[in-house]
């Protein structure tokens, strides 16, 4: 690809592109928050699995 062309590409994606709205923002950040939490509460859980057993066998 040359730059040129992708310059053009760009350029067509920013024409298309628009702001989100205030809900459509806040729902995203929901979505955003509630999936690093439940991948934080996975590995944190995975994490004292294999703490616990070590710790309890001493």
């Amino acid at each position: 690809m040359s730059i040129k062309s992708f310059l053009k590409s760009c350029s067509r994606v920013l024409k298309v592109a628009t702001k989100p709205s205030s809900e459509e923002f806040w729902q995203t950040a929901k979505v955003t928050a509630i999936g690093i939490l439940l991948i934080g509460a996975i590995g944190f859980s995975i994490f004292l699995l294999f703490q616990v057993p070590g710790f309890l066998m001493g």
